[in-house]
């Protein structure tokens, strides 16, 4: 059983740092400005496996080190101090990556993690195991000299010259028979299949031939070419398949390509036609298949059909992320990789499998499952002068590929997305950050970029603990659990913090996305394999309908409240751009019994998460709420002209500071650092009442088409001495009366 802290009850912290409208997010914001470009070179530790929503490390730095400080330091030169704030406790409910966890470590805190999803869960618990860095390469060489090889010998073919040479990637074209004329239809909207990146730099592009089946180079400008092998000439950027619709060229039947492929009760058919292939000398060439080619795909066929290799055998379920990759007739998750894909990542988690050391095993399995986002049938080709792989989550949605690339799984020197190279790039990069942590430095104003600040953490050397509730608080450690964080199990005030982010109130549901690394998560005996047959689960809070999350989300507020010491600070990250995820925020916080003392905008890591794109402006900035218990909250209920007079004072000043920083907030910025301070401004009474009331005046307002702040300003106040939009005072709460005509 946990021992909290002792502590007396009637005592009250000093005001915070981050309570303070002194807290420099205009620093931080500049700070992770520079971690959101190459994150996984910033903060490697949270890019082990892949997760969604990862938030940014110097952020949540600063979020706990403002919550532990008095208002009189100074952030930016305690931001990279080595500090040891032992003996205090942090909880993220919404663990996720493990921002929290790893920032909170390094400051000396005891970190408490929980998740629903067991995929986040594992993710985070092999980042912060006790990893051995000479352990790790023996185990890689060993895998190199057997299975890698072995796995390496499937992607044998030859160059233009018929000499040895190692395939970077094969080129696949989903076909479907026309239901006119049955004649297979090439799903190709366009002949080109690879180009460069910049193609105003190198406009040169790889072009399919449909007539003769030839690759050959052209010009991306070009609207008609002609293919030097049969010379047809025709347009490369106009193929068969256009939106939802594809035309058969033999009897030209337009035909919708969702209906076809779901009538057929099974995924599109794929065939191949092109290969990269790299040379001895190091040199790329783009090739057409051979027969050879195909006679090698046909024996990974059969050897795959006669192995006993333990594979995927969980389904799709139905639901916003999978419906359109069920509407193509997939049923399972196997269906998502082609034969050679599933036999050379059956080898590879096989000669993983039988690894003896266990910490060693459970970091290559990671890497493994990080692998599989990049080798199966819903990756594409980004092209040259990039990562060349485009992972299957380029998108919020299963989206079937219908140019589909398959790498080398075990991979090249030149490959992406291979099993050998995200091995270096994040389980290694992983590992040498926790052996020097550093932390982000500004350079100077005519230098672009960051440079690396050491000493500001010690040596990242324990490991993460699954027993839970753990036995001491007390002792600086991560502590990592899998569940539903409204019954967290933790006793009564036994938490100096809770930070966190919660999930987004929108349409993408992780557990639906997570289902396709947990296919092969359950197939062994981690911690965190053997949790049920999905990672759906009824109170994971992730939700369309806004009443459903409010009371989601409300419900673990208020178990946060319930483990919160009456002096500790609950401080959480959120943005949304429509009104509905103010209100459900604000309904939530009401529920749990907690009242938000301030906001702050700060630069967020999300520019294009789907709730920003449903805004006329992408929003650019999170809104750090940052709230103590109700109980804790010693403010008067202000009258409600006043609270909103205020919000939009407080909220003007910030974005003045943001301007001056060189960070202007756009409009759609503008409303959720309104909306953040106004709950602020509002917490002593009604929360979710006031809200209603006010956003009828921001609306009203038209705050959006307000070209400045001293126009918005202006238009709140004249609304809030509007009798028919007045703010009611009722029995110490706020009510609305309906707007006029």
């Amino acid at each position: 059983m946990i021992r909290p802290l002792k502590t007396d009850p009637s005592q009250v912290a000093d005001n915070r740092l981050i309570e303070s409208d002194s807290f420099p997010f205009e620093f931080i914001s500049a700070v992770a400005e520079i971690e959101s470009w190459r994150k996984e070179i910033y903060r490697p530790i949270y890019h082990v496996h892949k997760w969604w929503a990862k938030r940014l490390g110097s952020v949540f730095r600063a979020m706990i080190i403002g919550s532990i400080v008095p208002d009189t330091v100074d952030l930016q030169e305690a931001f990279y101090k080595n500090h040891d704030f032992a003996g205090r406790t942090v909880f993220d409910p919404f663990m996720g990556s493990g921002t929290t966890l790893g920032e909170a470590y390094k400051l000396g805190l005891s970190a408490l993690g929980r998740d629903i999803n067991p995929v986040a869960c594992e993710g985070v618990r092999v980042a912060f195991s006790e990893l051995s860095r000479d352990k790790l390469m023996d185990a890689f060489g060993r895998l190199y000299s057997e299975v890698g090889e072995r796995i390496r010998k499937l992607y044998e073919s030859t160059d233009v010259n018929g000499h040895a040479a190692d395939v970077l990637y094969y080129f696949w074209v989903k076909i479907l028979p026309c239901p006119a004329c049955t004649a297979s239809v090439d799903l190709f909207s366009s002949y080109i299949f690879a180009r460069n990146a910049y193609p105003e730099r190198k406009p040169e592009v790889r072009v399919f031939c449909p007539f003769c089946s030839g690759i050959f180079s052209a010009d991306v400008n070009d609207l008609a070419t002609r293919c030097p092998h049969c010379h047809a000439t025709f347009n490369p950027h106009l193929g068969p398949a256009k939106g939802a619709f594809a035309s058969c060229n033999t009897c030209e039947h337009k035909f919708a390509i969702a209906k076809v492929a779901k009538l057929a009760g099974r995924p599109p058919s794929h065939r191949l036609f092109a290969k990269l292939v790299l040379t001895s000398s190091g040199e790329k060439q783009y090739l057409p298949i051979s027969v050879a080619d195909m006679k090698r795909y046909e024996n990974a066929s059969n050897e795959l059909l006669n192995s006993a290799l333990p594979l995927p055998t969980l389904d799709l379920e139905d639901g916003y992320n999978t419906a359109q990759a069920i509407n193509y007739g997939y049923t399972s998750w196997r269906q998502f990789f082609n034969d050679r894909q599933l036999l050379a990542l059956g080898w590879l988690r096989q000669a993983i499998v039988e690894i003896p050391e266990e910490t060693t095993r459970d970091a290559m399995l990671a890497v493994f499952s990080g692998a599989l986002e990049f080798n199966n049938l819903f990756a594409s080709y980004k092209g040259e002068g990039t990562g060349a792989i485009r992972h299957m989550f380029s998108h919020h949605i299963l989206k079937p590929e219908r140019v589909p690339i398959e790498g080398n799984v075990w991979g090249t020197s030149r490959s992406s997305g291979a099993f050998s190279t995200l091995f270096k790039s994040r389980l290694m990069r992983a590992i040498e950050y926790r052996l020097a942590p550093f932390e982000i430095g500004i350079k100077s104003a005519n230098v672009g970029g960051g440079r690396r600040i050491f000493g500001c953490s010690d040596i990242m050397q324990d490991h993460s603990n699954t027993e839970w509730p753990p036995c001491d608080l007390e002792r600086r450690g991560i502590h990592i659990s899998c569940g539903d964080s409204s019954k967290s199990g933790l006793p009564d005030k036994c938490i100096d913090l809770v930070i966190t982010d919660p999930p987004f109130f929108d349409n993408v549901h992780y557990s639906e996305l997570a289902d396709f690394f947990f296919a092969w998560q359950q197939l062994g005996s981690t911690p965190f394999a053997k949790v049920g047959s999905t990672t759906r689960h009824p109170r994971e809070v992730q939700d369309v309908n806004a009443d459903q999350f409010a009371e989601k989300l409300g419900l673990v507020l208020a178990e946060c409240n319930r483990v919160l010491r009456d002096d500790g600070l609950l401080v959480f990250t959120y943005q949304h751009s429509r009104s509905d995820g103010w209100l459900a925020v604000a309904d939530a916080i009401t529920a749990s019994g907690l009242s938000v003392i301030n906001c702050h905008p700060v630069k967020s890591d999300m520019s294009v998460a789907t709730p920003k794109s449903q805004a006329n402006n992408p929003v650019q900035i999170d809104a750090i709420l940052v709230c103590r218990k109700k109980s804790a909250d010693k403010r008067t209920l202000p009258e409600p002209a006043t609270a909103v007079r205020d919000a939009v004072r407080k909220v003007q000043a910030k974005a003045d500071r943001m301007q001056r920083a060189g960070r202007p907030l756009s409009e759609a910025d503008r409303r959720v650092l309104i909306m953040g301070q106004f709950l602020a401004e509002a917490s002593p009474g009604d929360l979710k009442g006031a809200l209603r009331s006010y956003i009828a005046i921001l609306e009203q307002a038209a705050v959006n088409q307000t070209a400045t702040y001293e126009e918005t300003a202006d238009a709140f106040k004249k609304r809030a001495e509007d009798p028919q939009l007045v703010l009611l005072e009722h029995h110490g709460k706020y009510s609305s009366r309906a707007p006029g005509p």
